[in-house]
């Protein structure tokens, strides 16, 4: 039984699926906007928001916990030169998800992400 599982695994084994996370999280963080499918959305909003959270301290600890996450350097860099000291002040919700029209091929819905201010 799947009692609290809170994993959303959008239909993948883990190694393409935290492949495609690390991708949505550094183009959504070197973009600053990202249009993918809602499930998509959904799955990796928490996640930008927790490397939104290791930025706020730029600490070599902190860079290389990212680093470590993400893979690549120059969304690590953009965190903690950019996001993290721009929602410095801010508790929390750095992102926002708008729901967009279904995509015209396979009708999926679509939303964008994009940060707050």
């Amino acid at each position: 039984m799947r009692h609290a599982k809170k994993k959303v695994t959008l239909d993948r084994k883990k190694a393409p699926r935290v492949a495609l996370l690390k991708e949505l999280i550094t183009k959504a963080i070197i973009y600053e906007k990202l249009v993918t499918t809602l499930a998509k959305a959904k799955a990796v909003k928490p996640l930008i928001e927790k490397m939104i959270t290791l930025g706020k301290k730029p600490t070599l600890a902190n860079r290389r916990r990212a680093i470590q996450i993400i893979g690549s350097k120059k969304a690590v860099k953009k965190i903690f030169e950019v996001w993290g000291p721009r929602f410095e002040t801010r508790a929390g919700g750095y992102t926002r998800l708008i729901r967009l029209t279904p995509r015209q091929g396979d009708g999926a819905p679509e939303a964008l992400i994009e940060f707050v201010d």
